[in-house]
């Protein structure tokens, strides 16, 4: 987020547009939690994780007066169009100030999850499935000296893509994506079959789900109905931080600038990328609308492990 901020700063502030920065989100909107922003307040942050503005999420939003309190915080403040970095619940928000109060609103897609309709890949994605792989790398190292069987459980409580990118690229032997019933006895089974064939250690993906030690209770069935002794690790919120790849920070610059030109335009879309090209997807379609994930990959993770 932070190469985000400092694209659109920048490409801004080169078009003579003043810019202002909103601190911890919507919820810093409502308490007027605003400052100028130079080119040198965004110097330097091009290679930080998280976001140098903060975030939070705000109960307060959701409620129609809540937008209606934002929307007059802008215009004390002489705001004449926003730009919102997140994901489906941050676009539904802005989407809604949009309509109800005419101010011209623009979206720049930020989550880990790649949850986003209208746009190929989310900025913070690519950072969180390296992140994860590096982890994945390093128990690697250890299934394989201690022949062991691990189940690696991965954010992305709504959307697979984490896992599915993750385990095809980390050489896993499958992903999960359900807890069902017939996920686990036909993953235990492949495994076991595996083992058979004189494989000695394994790697599983996990995608989190709505449930509390979710990959766990996958390892306790595994381990009753197969008796294997699989190991878990959960890598949790480490996917949310550290320095952004390339691509993520190359993606951010070019949807930073789109947003700016978007919102010169009048707002009311997310800025997005669709194959090479930087594309507009009307606001309201980004999150009424669910993109679908890519569960070839699944497949093929499973043909070659």
């Amino acid at each position: 987020m932070n190469a985000a901020i400092r694209a659109v700063t920048r490409y801004a502030i080169g078009r003579g547009i003043e810019v202002i920065g909103v601190r911890r989100g919507f919820a810093g909107l409502l308490t007027f939690a605003l400052a100028p922003l130079t080119r040198a307040d965004v110097a330097n942050v091009v290679q930080r994780g998280g976001t140098m503005l903060g975030t939070s999420r705000s109960e307060e939003f959701r409620a129609p007066e809540g937008r209606a309190r934002g929307a007059a915080v802008l215009r004390q403040a002489g705001v004449e169009g926003l730009i919102v970095i997140g994901g489906e619940g941050t676009f539904h928000g802005a989407t809604l100030l949009a309509e109800e109060h005419g101010i011209a609103v623009v979206g720049i897609p930020g989550t880990i999850d790649n949850d986003v309709w209208g746009t190929d890949f989310t900025i913070g994605f690519d950072t969180a499935v390296n992140t994860a792989l590096e982890a994945i790398d390093r128990i690697r190292d250890t299934a394989l000296s201690h022949d062991r069987l691990f189940l690696v459980e991965v954010m992305g409580r709504t959307c697979p893509d984490i896992a599915l990118h993750v385990g095809l690229a980390g050489g896993a032997e499958d992903v999960v994506l359900a807890d069902g019933v017939d996920d686990v006895l036909r993953l235990g089974a492949e495994i076991e079959r595996s083992w058979e064939r004189g494989k000695r250690w394994s790697i599983v993906i996990v995608a989190e789900a709505g449930e509390p030690e979710h990959a766990f209770r996958l390892a306790r069935e595994i381990g009753r109905q197969r008796g294997l002794e699989p190991r878990v690790c959960v890598l949790g919120h480490v996917q949310r931080g550290g320095s952004p790849t390339a691509r993520d920070r190359i993606l951010a610059a070019r949807l930073g600038a789109a947003a700016v030109d978007a919102l010169c335009g009048g707002g009311g879309v997310m800025v997005g990328e669709v194959g090479t090209q930087v594309v507009r997807v009307p606001l309201r379609e980004t999150w009424s609308r669910r993109r679908a994930a890519p569960l070839e990959l699944r497949e093929l993770a499973r043909s070659i492990a």
